[in-house]
């Protein structure tokens, strides 16, 4: 009966050593093959022809189904959370006009938000950037630009849907 229970028992990860010299040497070559296609490797034989396009439309951005690109749209859709965030306390503590949108100054969203996130002015950037909201001056200092008015663009339906990715505004 114990040698049935032996024979029943599988270990999973290979047959020894053979197995792990075989996983070791193909993690080696798919390495080298990498490498040898990579215009920036300075391994012997590497594709030093290749030269980078900027009309190629993979131009700048990571390699399709690797994890750069995983980690890169992983932090653009926490970073868009955060700005629908931003945007819909500007909504809840802002005053109305009635085309939809609000509109708070900065001191008061400054005050309400920091308890959220230390990072208030360099999404207000970013919103803006995407035509999320406006406000005047480049950049907004603490106290110095309490009184600046900071105002939706749209109303806070239509950000929710951008910032969510449903769709794209019409520019």
């Amino acid at each position: 009966m114990a040698k049935e229970m032996k024979e029943q028992i599988k270990i999973y990860g290979g047959t020894g050593l053979a197995g792990k010299v075989a996983l070791f040497n193909n993690k080696a070559s798919d390495h080298a093959e990498k490498q040898l296609l990579n215009p920036f490797s300075h391994w012997e034989g590497a594709s030093h022809t290749t030269r980078l396009n900027k009309d190629d439309e993979n131009y700048g951005k990571p390699v399709q189904g690797s994890k750069t690109e995983y980690r890169g749209k992983k932090a653009g859709d926490l970073i868009s959370s955060e700005v629908r965030t931003l945007c819909d306390m500007i909504w809840e503590f802002g005053e109305h006009d009635s085309d939809g949108t609000a509109w708070i100054t900065f001191g008061e969203l400054f005050q309400i938000y920091t308890r959220i996130s230390n990072k208030v002015v360099g999404l207000l950037m970013r919103a803006r950037k995407h035509g999320l909201l406006n406000f005047e001056g480049e950049m907004l200092f603490q106290r110095r630009d309490d009184k600046i008015v900071i105002s939706l663009s749209y109303p806070i339906s239509e950000i929710r849907k951008i910032c969510d990715g449903n769709y794209k505004r019409d520019e």
